[in-house]
C-alpha cells in the first residue's frame, strides 16, 4: 500500500486510498468522542468553529488540489490534538494534568502542546501547498510556512480575545485558557513559531542527509 510524500510524483485516487480513509475514521472517532463527552458544549462549539472551516477547505479543494498522504496524516494528528482539547477545555485537559503531576509543573500545559503542534505539524503541509500547488520557488516554500505560522498565531490570539470578550463572556476564561499567566498569548505564539522552525529544519536535514531532490524517489 503506497504512502505518498510531498515530492511523490503520484497521488492515489480517494476510492483506492486506504490511508486517507483510515485518517478520516480516526479523526471522526476522536471528534465524536470529544462532543459526546464534552464538559462544556458552548466551549466545544467555540473551539470547533475553525475546525469546521478548515475541513470545509480541505474537502472542498480535494479534487483540484490533493495533498500527499504524509500531509493528511500530519493534519489528522493536529486536528485530533485540537478537538481532544476542546472536549474538556484546554485548561482542564486530563492529559495535561497527568503531565503536570509527572513533571511537577505549575500549570496544565496541554494548550502549549497544541500551539507548538500547530507550527510543527502544519509547516510541512503549507510547504507542500506552496511547492506543488502554487509553484513557488523552493526557498520561498521554506520561509513562508514559518512566517505564516507566526502571523496566524498572532492573529488567532486577537480573534480569541475578541470572540471571548464580545460574544462569549461566560466562556472567556475556559476558551482563552490563560490560567493566570499574563504572557500566555505571547508564549503560545512563540511555541508555534518554534514548532514551524523545527519542522522545516528537520525536513531540510533529511533532504541533505539522504540527498533527496524535489522530484526525488517516492517511499512505500
Amino acid at each position: 500500500m503506497p504512502f505518498s510524500i510531498a515530492i511523490s510524483s503520484y497521488r492515489t485516487p480517494f476510492a483506492k486510498n486506504i490511508w486517507i480513509k483510515l485518517f478520516m475514521l480516526l479523526f471522526g472517532a476522536v471528534w465524536a468522542n470529544s462532543l459526546v463527552g464534552s464538559t462544556d458544549y458552548a466551549n466545544w462549539i467555540l473551539e470547533n468553529i475553525l475546525v469546521f472551516l478548515f475541513l470545509a477547505f480541505v474537502c472542498g479543494t480535494y479534487r483540484k488540489f490533493q495533498f500527499s498522504d504524509l500531509t493528511y496524516l500530519l493534519i489528522c494528528i493536529y486536528l485530533c490534538l485540537h478537538v481532544y482539547g476542546s472536549k474538556y477545555t484546554y485548561a482542564e485537559n486530563p492529559f495535561g494534568f497527568y503531565l503536570q503531576d509527572v513533571f511537577n509543573m505549575s500549570r496544565n500545559h496541554y494548550d502549549r502542546i497544541v500551539h507548538f503542534s500547530f507550527g510543527f505539524l502544519l509547516a510541512y503541509p503549507m510547504r507542500e501547498m506552496f511547492l506543488k500547488w502554487l509553484k513557488f520557488p523552493r526557498w520561498v516554500a521554506w520561509m513562508l510556512p514559518i512566517e505564516i505560522t507566526l502571523s496566524i498565531s498572532g492573529f488567532y490570539e486577537l480573534i480569541e480575545w475578541a470572540v471571548a470578550d464580545v460574544f462569549f463572556k461566560a466562556q472567556g476564561d475556559a476558551y482563552l485558557g490563560t490560567q493566570g499567566d499574563i504572557w500566555d498569548a505571547q508564549k503560545d505564539i512563540a511555541l508555534a513559531f518554534a514548532g514551524a522552525i523545527l519542522a522545516t529544519t528537520i525536513v531540510s536535514l533529511i533532504k541533505k542527509v539522504f540527498n533527496i531532490k524535489e522530484q526525488g524517489e517516492t517511499i512505500a
